[in-house]
């Protein structure tokens, strides 16, 4: 095993910047701009984006959806204004900087290069990753799609069975790359399955590829 694929949001980074972006503020300004209340607004914009869903690449395009609301704002002033809710979680960089020494990392995400980039250079964590790669913005497909797997084994170099992923997305993290020949584990931290390819911390990633 030469490699190790992290999934980013929900895996390294918490999700509390993905959703103030997409459940907080998205709401906030079209209720500004319609006149409506947080409440009403945040009903109807989630409804919205549950129309499209996560296998769609609009889903995770924040400059379509601000044009499908009409909404006068850039996209940057969005992602800038939620960067104080950037946090990762406790055992992610204790991980990447163990990992980095023995492996080569990189990052599989569906989230559009946009959200990636100011997620990874914030946190200081960029450094750590030989290569990062938005399956949205990169491939224009979605995890969903086992060739973005394929696809990313072929640009590093390394065969399916010299890398391993991890994410803490059931179908998009274990599944699919399994589909393509890559080891996975399903990172669970509401601990609620079991099973051999199952961790609840990423701490425990290292006692697995060790094994």
């Amino acid at each position: 095993m030469k490699a190790i694929s992290f999934d980013l949001d929900g895996t390294l980074v918490s999700t509390d910047y993905v959703d103030a972006v997409w459940l907080e503020k998205i709401p906030e300004i079209y209720a500004l701009k319609y006149g409506v209340s947080f409440e009403e607004a945040k009903e109807y914009v989630e409804k919205e984006y549950l129309k499209i869903g996560p296998e769609a690449l609009e889903w995770y395009d924040l400059d379509y959806w601000i044009k499908k609301f009409d909404l006068n704002v850039k996209s940057e002033d969005i992602l800038e204004s939620c960067i104080e809710n950037l946090h990762l979680y406790p055992d992610a960089l204790k991980i990447l900087e163990k990992l980095s020494k023995k492996y080569e990392l990189i990052i599989i995400s569906n989230a559009s290069r946009e959200f990636i980039n100011i997620e990874t250079e914030f946190l200081g964590i960029k450094k750590y990753f030989k290569r990062i790669f938005s399956s949205v913005s990169d491939f224009k497909k979605t995890k969903k799609d086992e060739e973005v797997y394929r696809k990313v084994c072929e640009i590093i170099g390394k065969n399916s069975n010299e890398i391993v992923h991890v994410g803490d997305n059931y179908e998009f993290d274990y599944l699919v790359p399994l589909k393509a020949g890559i080891k996975s584990f399903y990172l669970d931290r509401k601990g609620i399955m079991n099973g051999e390819d199952v961790i609840k911390n990423l701490l425990e990633l290292e006692e697995k590829i060790n094994f």
